[in-house]
């Protein structure tokens, strides 16, 4: 009988003791990044750039795993799915983490109650875009074309609920422009339509418009944020612009990386400081700038949070004055 006990406890003894021994000598094997979206978008780009880079950092193979679909839920259904042992994350943006979950109360997942924070990698700068058949220079200009005021311009998006749609009836509510909504499945979509002549505006991460605007196929007529880039120097920043409250379209999107709920807090900790540690490093910050349009971003898991839920904020707010769902 006394055998029969000891062998119990020691067993419970060792099962407590597993997770932490799981956790120190983490990552034993490779880590798998989820992905919503197919391969070349601008959301896969930030992914493998991070992946690649904290591979090296953590000594283990990072690899993405695209699963698109469903405005992203494929990746998150396969996230909720997944051990709570940092082997399977997730990198999702602005419009799965904070931008849906505040204006839509069916969802199946609660961003901040759902998942463990691991850390904010980067964030993402827009561009306001038009057709060349638009004889407009300025974002202005736009709003004075009597077909902005009649709402016969429609305007591109990568889907219902995405951040090109969103930050588009943004902009039409603080600009006063008026335009038809038609939804694609991508931001490449918007690119092909605006043109085709489908559409004339398209709201889109400036990483993925960059070829497009070089070659005359769209007009930029301003990018979001505070400050011009590098890549478009003649284009001016919203803040620049005299529109009030064009300034909550900063940053366009956003990429936070998320893990199951339950993550060891050690296994959080060297997830965390693996993004800071690529995102700190001046040539990564160099390269990020300049050549992919993004801006590389530290800080904790508690930052990503706050970050998170402030953005919720926003779009519950903004969400009562317009209807945003189709």
């Amino acid at each position: 009988m006394h055998t029969t006990r000891r062998q119990l406890l020691v067993a419970l003894a060792t099962a407590s003791l597993a997770p932490a021994a799981m956790a120190s000598d983490f990552p034993s094997r490779p880590i798998k990044i989820l992905v919503g979206f197919a391969p070349g978008g601008s959301t896969d780009v930030v992914a493998r750039f991070y992946a690649q880079k904290m591979s090296e950092i953590l000594k283990a193979p990072v690899i993405v795993d695209n699963k698109p679909g469903a405005g992203q839920m494929v990746a998150i259904r396969a996230l909720q799915a997944a051990q709570a042992d940092g082997y399977t994350l997730y990198l999702g943006t602005a419009s799965a983490l904070s931008q849906l979950p505040a204006i839509r109360s069916d969802l199946s997942y609660n961003t901040l109650k759902d998942f463990s924070m691991v850390g904010l990698m980067a964030t993402a700068p827009g561009v306001v875009l038009v057709s060349p058949k638009l004889k407009v220079g300025s974002l202005r200009e736009l709003a004075r074309l009597p077909e902005a005021s009649a709402g016969t311009l429609n305007y591109a998006s990568s889907g219902v609920g995405s951040a090109s749609h969103l930050q588009t009836e943004y902009l039409k509510q603080v600009t006063g422009i008026k335009m038809a909504h038609i939804p694609f499945k991508a931001d490449a979509d918007i690119m092909r339509e605006m043109y085709a002549g489908t559409v004339q505006f398209g709201l889109t991460p400036a990483q993925g418009a960059m070829a497009s605007i070089s070659s005359g196929k769209v007009k930029a007529l301003a990018v979001t944020g505070s400050h011009r880039l590098k890549s478009l120097p003649d284009v001016p920043s919203l803040k620049e612009l005299d529109f009030k409250g064009i300034e909550g379209i900063d940053p366009y999107s956003y990429y936070g990386l998320v893990g199951p709920i339950g993550l060891p807090s050690d296994v959080v900790a060297k997830l965390n400081s693996a993004i800071n540690k690529v995102s700190s490093d001046p040539a990564v910050i160099k390269q990020l700038r300049e050549h992919l349009n993004f801006e590389p971003e530290v800080g904790s898991p508690d930052r990503l949070r706050k970050f998170i839920q402030a953005d919720i904020d926003k779009w519950a707010a903004f969400g009562k004055l317009v209807k945003l769902t189709e």
